[in-house]
């Protein structure tokens, strides 16, 4: 058992070690390179969609570059007797929810549909929107309700049985890791659900006028 593992079981409080540091400058360079993409990609689009490019290729990086390998270790192992550098900044994640250690059945599943279904239509939706096509809304929203979906099955089977867990007993664990790391996948997809409602209210009342 390494020692990541230990620490989380006999509950130590959090350290800002090595590996803590590395962990969030990864998820960093995940967000600086969904920038870059989106400043290549979507130069001719409005500074809004600019944005939500970059939210999208952000989105589908840490589904395929980190999520992806999570799924490998789970259905091969558990991340907790895995021993590579992905493994160590999952493990760092599991000392804030330990299901994330053990190949927990619900969380697998969740993660295994949203590396493949999400991760994809996260990259739809970047085509769709660089190149103006008409189902870009219609994409948009399946994906927002299917991020939205994912962040309740996540948690709500936990809390039901009283979440037993989730580490919530300092700052760390609980508004970097669990609020943080999770609430962005509902803000920013409430976000866009409220966008793709305004455009297609605007398209209707475009379309009733021509009439």
């Amino acid at each position: 058992m390494t020692e990541s593992v230990k620490a989380v079981e006999a509950g130590e409080a959090p350290v800002l070690s090595a590996i803590t540091v590395l962990s969030l400058l990864a998820c960093a360079a995940q967000l600086a390179a969904g920038y870059i993409f989106a400043q290549i990609w979507g130069r001719k689009c409005s500074s809004t969609d600019r944005w939500v490019l970059v939210w999208l290729f952000y989105d589908a990086i840490v589904h395929i570059t980190l999520e992806g390998p999570f799924v490998y270790m789970s259905l091969v192992g558990t991340v907790a007797t895995s021993d590579n550098i992905l493994a160590e900044l999952w493990k760092e994640y599991g000392k804030a929810d330990q299901r994330w250690l053990h190949s927990d059945p619900n969380i697998v599943s969740l993660e295994l549909l949203t590396v493949v279904l999400d991760g994809f239509l996260a990259l739809l939706l970047v085509y769709a929107i660089v190149k103006d096509k008409h189902y870009r809304h219609f994409v948009q929203i399946t994906l927002c309700v299917c991020e939205l979906y994912g962040g309740w099955m996540t948690f709500c089977p936990d809390w039901l049985i009283g979440s037993p867990n989730l580490n919530t007993s300092n700052w760390l664990y609980l508004w970097v890791y669990l609020t943080f790391f999770n609430g962005i996948w509902v803000v920013v997809p409430g976000f866009l659900l409220y966008q793709s409602w305004k455009d297609l209210q605007r398209s209707h009342y475009a379309l009733k006028k021509q009439k």
